[in-house]
């Protein structure tokens, strides 16, 4: 993973979010998910030309149950 995009968790969500002062854009990614893999080398290039603007996090809801389902991840 880029060192653009940040590792998100259940336990780190809420922090990382609210203590930033960039929009971040989430993307909630499971290692099983086919288009999550297409998209996470686009995602990777974002968070490069444009980490003046954004932030990119990413978290995996197979691991973090607890914020997928906050959010209606499935």
């Amino acid at each position: 993973m880029s060192e653009n995009i940040t590792t998100l968790t259940d336990a780190t969500f809420a922090e990382v979010i609210g203590s930033s002062e960039k929009p971040i854009l989430v993307d909630f990614w499971a290692e099983w998910c086919g288009p999550c893999k297409t998209i996470a080398p686009i995602l990777e290039e974002f968070a490069l030309e444009q980490s003046d603007k954004f932030s990119v996090g990413k978290l995996d809801v197979d691991v973090n149950v607890a914020t997928a389902t906050k959010f209606s991840v499935m």
